[in-house]
């Protein structure tokens, strides 16, 4: 058997190697054209293209592995099968699954190596990726100066030119407007016969030497409308205007600004921002709290009798609570019925006070102490309390009728200050909760796509084995299907997820979930040689139901 499982070894690398460029070149082109405009004219140089063209082939390494996996199962298997060489080992009493171990050892080496280049390579490159993005998207078109044509590649300028000379340097009706900041609203504009215009050789400026022309300019205008700004025309013989190329150099953006997102982070990294998430998630429900806290203070029961409550018993009366600001100073509050003795700790606070006031050490303390209860009188609402409480319809008919308006006023204010607060803080958490499903996606996801190199190897080597076809052109065929039915589902469960209709694990193995039993009802039926949709029980079962329905009677 030694020989054999090096026979499907040797048989499967060179085909999987093959089909993973292809796939990878498949994968660079469809997204290169989806960025071929923010690319093309803007002056890249060969290494940086190819540079740009690396780093986007790492990030696809992931997606082309189980599009080669698939891919090259099928041919081994249809090869085998189709030279009858499968059937001579089913014959000599070795199954299926033993001639696809070998494959299995190599498809899980090739899953390790999936996870691998997806925790380590593929954040630095999509973050090398996207930055020279940046870069080439951000930066201008290459200088081009057509005839007859404004051109406004140099900020702040409008170039025309009405005739160039073959040479390329030798221009005429030249046209050249001043727009920059500084000069706004004001007219600046030359006008020139001809001349010639050339790089220099660092390639740094761009020169042109104008012959026989005029320049117009208008002064700085002032303020008034009897004051006019002075009009300058000026003719020359020779002009010398230089425009700087740098702004068509391409610079290379810092890359931190990149950093954080969550398609450029490791493993460990993404476990580290989601965890920094819903800290931010747990310090934002506090916060709201914190607010509310502001606006709503607990109230704290009160023992004081009322009028009439005076003829009933002291477990029935129930009197409204004092709002408390400040826990070391209460009040002694007075009911013009009667009194009954507060708690103790509130009676030996207020002793203490009365001492403090009759002793009066100093003059300045004696006024300090009265204007603190003098504001702590009037911190405190004045209550009418004629009845029990249960009797009130509502807390506000506890207050005088002249002060009812105001706190009603207040209240809807207070209302609408800790709706607006929570529907901010809304927004924010539905915000964070998607970006803690992208991380946490992204996060598994990397299993998911290793692991999915393994399952693949199901789907394709019992599907070479049914049909029995081996080649290029069957097997792209299967690939695509299944591919295509992964990468759907993928993006389908990654926008439920987005959308908190499903968990974002669940999610991200969905996928494999759905393909896994599929790969092994193929299995079985490879293994039984057994087709895998037999019509004929169907047709039978049809045929079954048909004369067991009662028979229609004619008319």
């Amino acid at each position: 058997m030694k020989q054999i499982d090096k026979l499907l070894i040797t048989s499967f690398i060179p085909p999987f190697v093959v089909t993973f460029f292809i796939a990878l070149f498949v994968l660079i082109m469809q997204t290169l054209w989806v960025y071929i405009d923010d690319i093309i004219g803007k002056g890249a140089t060969l290494g940086m293209i190819t540079e740009f063209m690396f780093y986007l082939s790492i990030s696809h390494f992931i997606m082309a592995l189980p599009i080669a996996v698939l891919i090259s199962s099928v041919m081994v298997m249809g090869n085998l099968a189709e030279h009858y060489e499968l059937s001579s080992l089913k014959s000599a009493g070795v199954s299926l699954l033993r001639v696809m171990r070998p494959l299995m050892y190599l498809c899980g080496a090739i899953a390790i190596f999936s996870w691998m280049t997806a925790n380590f390579l593929t954040p630095v490159a999509n973050l090398k990726f996207k930055s020279r993005l940046y870069d080439m998207r951000k930066q201008k078109p290459t200088m081009n100066m057509e005839v007859g044509i404004f051109n406004d590649d140099f900020e702040g300028y409008r170039v025309r030119i009405g005739e160039k000379g073959a040479d390329n340097k030798t221009i005429k009706d030249v046209f050249i407007a001043n727009h920059i900041s500084t000069q706004k609203d004001r007219l600046n504009e030359i006008i020139a016969d001809g001349g010639i215009m050339y790089n220099t050789p660092d390639e740094r400026f761009l020169v042109m030497e104008l012959e026989n022309g005029e320049q117009f300019q208008e002064g700085n205008r002032f303020s008034g409308n009897k004051s006019k700004a002075p009009f300058v025309r000026t003719s020359f013989e020779k002009y010398i205007k230089i425009f700087d190329m740098s702004e068509f150099d391409i610079n290379r953006t810092d890359e931190e600004l990149f950093r954080t997102h969550y398609s450029m982070l490791s493993m460990r990294q993404l476990q580290t921002a989601i965890d920094s998430i819903d800290q931010q998630m747990l310090d934002r429900r506090k916060t709201v709290g914190t607010y509310v806290d502001q606006y709503i203070t607990a109230l704290k029961p009160d023992s004081i009798k009322t009028k009439a409550a005076d003829k009933k018993p002291s477990n029935e009366l129930d009197s409204l609570a004092t709002i408390y600001k400040n826990k070391k100073d209460s009040l002694l509050l007075k009911n013009k019925v009667g009194t009954k003795s507060l708690p103790s700790s509130i009676s030996k606070s207020n002793k203490k006070t009365s001492a403090q006031l009759k002793k009066g050490k100093t003059t300045t303390n004696k006024k300090r102490k009265t204007t603190n209860l003098v504001r702590l009188k009037t911190m405190v609402t004045p209550q009418i309390m004629d009845k029990p409480l249960s009797e009130y319809n509502s807390i506000l008919e506890t207050y005088e009728q002249s002060k009812r308006e105001s706190y009603a006023n207040k209240a809807v204010q207070h209302a609408r200050s800790i709706k607006s607060n929570a529907e901010s803080a809304q927004r924010y958490m539905i915000k964070t909760e998607e970006k803690r499903v992208k991380h946490i996606f992204e996060l598994y996801s990397k299993y998911a796509f290793a692991m999915v190199c393994f399952v693949f190897l199901f789907i394709g080597a019992p599907m070479g084995a049914l049909v029995r076809k081996g080649g290029f052109g069957y097997p792209l065929l299967i690939a695509i299907i299944f591919f295509m039915l992964f990468i759907t589902l993928t993006l389908t469960f990654k926008r439920m997820a987005e959308a908190f209709v499903i968990p974002t694990l669940l999610a991200v193995w969905l996928p494999n979930l759905i393909i896994l039993p599929i790969g092994f009802f193929l299995t079985y039926k490879a293994m039984n040689d057994s087709k895998v949709f037999d019509t004929s029980r169907f047709m039978a079962l049809v045929q079954t139901i048909k004369e067991r329905l009662p028979a229609r009677k004619s008319i």
